[in-house]
């Protein structure tokens, strides 16, 4: 009886081996450095790495060319270093002039009646009372015509007098403007959910429903739904924004015990300073194609695929961020550190030149001139390097992953380069995202889909504040105050970047 025989190509099956076992090891580094590494992407190098000590062939001349006979005894020489005297600390800031000033004078326990005052010691110290409700109590007197012009008394209901009502936000609730700006700054900006803001007001004695909270947020949210269709109108008028998307839980009425996974789609604007927020229940390009689909100009992008579409798209142009091409690199470390480090060394190189416009205060067409002188060479030898190096990687290795992202998208990662308006990154939009991840550790979800919404609509307002440096509180009290009887078609008057220009609070 013959055996069977096979053929086994032992060399192939090695090399697939060999491959996994890299890519697994990759995985393992990635895995470690999530659970205990620094979350930071700073990278300092020690020395510089040039493209020719990249090459394997030379490291390998070179490792066999060393020999333990070789090593000689190195001799040094001790510095001492010399000790500059410690700076004297400036001492405390001083308090803000603004705030109010309780006096309390301590005299001494002796009798001064016959002593000279020579002077005083003052000491400051910061005291705080916690913030109080308090009852505003509208009083409209009613006053009773008891005979007319002629001097004949008037019929009873007719010579009644009253001054008229003042506006309120929601003439129906409970709650003045002040209150309801609270509630929402709690909640959108320090993310303290409406439940714990319940138990605050119980210490204070003061009961109210988590319902009725609830309709306090719907009711403010449905007062400023004209600035936020402002807000919009006017973000998606400009010729420049950065995009982005994070989820958010939503309860769903035909998902019973579970949530849904909706989306904050992003718009930022880092000339005009503002932010704009749409929840939409998915991922998909309906979002972005939806709402962008009058807006022309350059798009920022992370590099997701949805915003490919836009690519198509002959008054848009789509540019990607070199802080998401870095990190490949920087993650990329454990699998091949030489490539890395000059990898990163380049990046660095380009951020320097960043630093500079930014430390200077470069006008966009200094700064395009600068861009053009030191950025534009380095981007090209970059990516030249980048084609030469990819050919001797494995592709599916973090180092491979990482130079075939780049690559691809080099065209759109160095159009930054080409206008001084431009960001290198697309960062400014993630920034803004921040406080929103913040947020829903808090509240764990929004409870459907119009409520997602409302937060959204919130969350770009009260972002635009921060980004223009407005106290958030304080416009959206003024805001709920004046809404109702501000014109509907001088409504951009109470965005947030114009509220400087009509207020000196």
């Amino acid at each position: 009886m013959q055996a069977l025989t096979t053929d086994i190509d032992y060399k192939s099956l090695c090399e697939q081996l060999q491959a996994e076992n890299t890519f697994l090891k990759q995985e393992l580094a990635q895995l470690k450095k999530i659970i205990f590494g620094s979350k930071q992407e700073r990278f300092v190098a020690n020395d510089a790495i040039t493209p020719e000590q990249l090459s394997l062939n030379l490291q390998a001349e070179a490792i066999a060319a060393v020999k333990i006979t070789d090593a000689k005894k190195i001799s040094y020489t001790k510095l001492t270093k010399e000790i500059t005297p410690a700076k004297l600390h400036p001492g405390r800031n001083p308090l803000p002039e603004h705030l109010e000033r309780r006096e309390q004078i301590i005299e001494p326990a002796d009798d001064t009646s016959l002593l000279k005052k020579i002077g005083e010691e003052v000491t400051e110290e910061l005291e705080y009372e916690p913030g109080k409700l308090f009852v505003n109590k509208i009083v409209r007197p009613k006053y009773a015509r008891l005979t007319g012009s002629s001097g004949q008394a008037k019929p009873a209901g007719e010579g009644v007098l009253i001054a008229p009502m003042i506006e309120r936000p929601l003439p129906k609730a409970i709650a003045g403007p002040g209150l309801l700006a609270q509630i929402c700054i709690d909640k959108y900006v320090d993310h303290l959910p409406l439940h714990r803001q319940m138990e605050r007001f119980k210490r204070d004695g003061v009961n109210m429903a988590y319902s009725t909270l609830t309709d306090m947020v719907s009711g403010t949210c449905s007062l400023i739904t004209p600035l936020y269709e402002a807000l919009k109108n006017y973000t998606l008028r400009l010729d420049y924004l950065h995009a982005d998307e994070t989820p958010i839980k939503v309860l769903d009425k035909d998902k019973k015990g579970q949530t849904h996974r909706g989306y904050f789609w992003v718009y930022h604007s880092s000339v005009e300073k503002l932010v704009l927020f749409d929840y939409q229940s998915g991922r998909g390009r309906e979002g972005p194609q939806q709402i962008l689909q009058n807006f022309k100009g350059f798009l920022q992008t992370d590099g997701y695929s949805v915003y490919d579409f836009f690519k198509e798209k002959e008054d848009i142009t789509v540019l990607h961020c070199m802080a998401h091409a870095r990190r490949m690199f920087y993650e990329a470390q454990a699998n091949d550190a030489d490539r890395s480090d000059y990898a990163l060394q380049q990046f660095a190189s380009l951020y320097a030149i960043e630093r500079t416009i930014k430390q200077q205060q470069l006008t966009p067409e200094k700064a395009l001139q600068l861009r053009q002188q030191q950025a534009i060479p380095i981007l090209q030898s970059f990516g030249q390097w980048m084609k030469e190096q990819y050919v001797q990687t494995l592709p599916k290795s973090t180092i491979g992953k990482a130079l075939g992202y780049s690559i691809e998208r080099w065209n759109e990662l160095s159009i930054y380069a080409t206008d001084g308006k431009l960001n290198i990154d697309n960062n400014p939009v993630e920034n803004s995202i921040r406080p929103v991840a913040i947020g829903r550790k808090n509240y764990l979800f929004a409870g459907s889909h119009e409520a997602a919404q409302r937060s959204a609509m919130l969350y770009s307002l009260l972002g635009t504040c921060k980004l223009n440096g407005i106290n958030p509180f304080i416009w959206l009290r003024e805001t709920l105050r004046r809404i109702a009887t501000h014109p509907i078609n001088k409504i951009e008057e109470l965005l947030p970047q114009n509220f400087k220009l009509n207020n000196n609070q």
